[in-house]
């Protein structure tokens, strides 16, 4: 069961198998796809082999167009059009699907289903299964690729939720004493001799005790130093997630445990602690990260979660100390924070930001299902306007997007010049190889931890 569990997705025999029942599945596909009639007209023998697999490839286009438009446009499932590579493997897909099909109805129409004819050599249902087979390969190897698109499962048990099923909750000897004195600064704190080599991951649930918002489980990385005695005053990390999906997806996508560990490593045992909380109480929920008519998502992040943190846990109570970040949605949310809540988060590490927060592409419908299309007050709650009213000098912001990722990269610029006339301290970059991903956020976050650390207090 574990090597199932550690079986990798994005790499090693599973990609190999998926390329090669894919390639193996879509030339079957198209080799049983054309028609084959008498005559012996080489024209005409072209013609009819591919006619069939170009009228499929131009109908998938179709269909897979018109569908892409009604889920961002007319539905609003995403407000972002999805990235090119996905939507190229989609139509791999779609492609073979209708390849299938056409197959199946030569095969079982009428008068065509009965015992094969001399020299045939399959019988429909076995050419069937074949068929089917061979549509089950190229999806296989569309899915293998789109989940290496987006990076957010590595391996089987990343898939099947395993390894973030056995977190277990945050136990009392890992909480802060009632009324205890915060813990050491970290310049007077030494390590001791012995330090465990890695940090741990712990769950619990947040309530909403001022908002009234029901999250899902947040999940805690506790630093080596934070298991010392004393504990130091540790910095503090809040993420969020992109949307649709979960807070976990920072453990599985993120490699959040492994990046802190190593960071961790790295400083003697110090790291920040970091909270991963859920700004949305569904995988399919867009709150805004605002108080709205939605939900009261900003009271919620700005206010039960820092209460929540400073009651529950040993860490640096000074808001200098203290930083939001995530991915897409998420990096968007740390944006909204750190220029709504100065007071509450010195920094974020925007990772493929949005320009501002979105429910649908076209901006009416965002403004009309939060704020009943009053867009001053919709307006007066983005970065780039309050960015542009008010200074931030003291503050500072992360930026990161995938090369392979145009639209945000633009995003990115237009935030980071705005940010920098704002006095944020900034640095922007390119995340090399990476589309919109979550390599973005998992590449970037040494980089911003980094960036960070000197704010921090945490030294070599």
């Amino acid at each position: 069961m574990d090597f199932l569990e550690d079986l990798r997705l994005v790499d090693g025999p599973v990609l190999w198998i998926a390329w090669a029942a894919g390639a193996a599945g879509l030339a079957y596909l198209l080799w049983h796809g054309a028609r084959r009639r008498s005559g012996n007209a080489a024209a005409r023998r072209r013609l009819e082999f591919l006619l069939p697999p170009a009228a499929a490839l131009l109908a998938a286009a179709a269909l897979l167009a018109g569908v892409h438009w009604l889920m961002i446009y007319a539905f609003s499932v995403f407000p972002e059009e999805l990235p090119r590579e996905v939507l190229a493997w989609s139509l791999l897909s779609v492609t073979a699907l209708l390849l299938w099909t056409m197959r199946l109805w030569r095969l079982w129409r009428p008068g065509n289903a009965g015992p094969p004819r001399q020299g045939s050599p399959r019988r429909p249902a076995r050419a069937t299964a074949a068929a089917t087979a061979a549509l089950l390969g190229v999806v296989l190897l569309s899915s293998v690729q789109i989940n290496g698109y987006f990076g957010l499962n590595h391996t089987m048990s990343d898939l099947m939720g395993t390894a973030v099923a056995r977190i277990q909750p945050l136990e009392d000897g890992l909480k802060r004493a009632p009324g205890a004195p915060a813990g050491v600064g970290l310049s007077e704190w030494k390590p001791p001799a012995e330090l465990p080599d890695g940090g741990v991951m712990r769950r619990a649930m947040i309530p909403g005790t001022s908002s009234g918002f029901e999250s899902r489980e947040a999940y805690i990385y506790l630093p080596p130093a934070y298991q010392a005695t004393p504990r130091p005053a540790l910095p503090v990390l809040v993420l969020f997630s992109g949307q649709p999906g979960a807070p976990a997806d920072w453990l599985t996508g993120g490699a959040l445990r492994s990046r802190m560990d190593r960071y961790a490593a790295e400083h003697h045992g110090v790291a920040p602690v970091v909270v991963v909380v859920d700004p949305n109480g569904s995988a399919s929920g867009n709150t805004l990260c605002m108080d709205s008519r939605i939900a009261r998502a900003d009271t919620f992040l700005a206010t039960d979660v820092p209460a929540w943190i400073k009651r529950t846990l040993d860490v640096d109570p000074d808001p200098s100390r203290w930083a939001a970040g995530g991915f897409s949605f998420g990096g968007t949310c740390a944006m909204q924070m750190v220029t709504r809540h100065p007071d509450v988060y010195s920094s974020a590490l925007a990772f493929s930001s949005e320009k501002e927060p979105a429910l649908a592409k076209e901006r009416e419908k965002t403004i009309s299902a939060s704020f009943g299309g009053d867009t001053e007050a919709f307006d007066r709650q983005t970065p780039l306007r309050l960015m542009k009213d008010n200074r931030f000098d003291g503050h500072a912001i992360y930026f990161g997007a995938g090369e392979r990722d145009p639209e945000f990269l633009g995003y990115m610029d237009l935030l980071s010049a705005a940010a920098r006339s704002a006095g944020f301290t900034v640095e922007a970059h390119s995340i090399p190889g990476a589309g919109h991903s979550w390599e973005t956020a998992s590449k970037g976050l040494p980089g911003g931890l980094e960036f960070l650390a000197s704010r921090w207090g945490v030294t070599q």
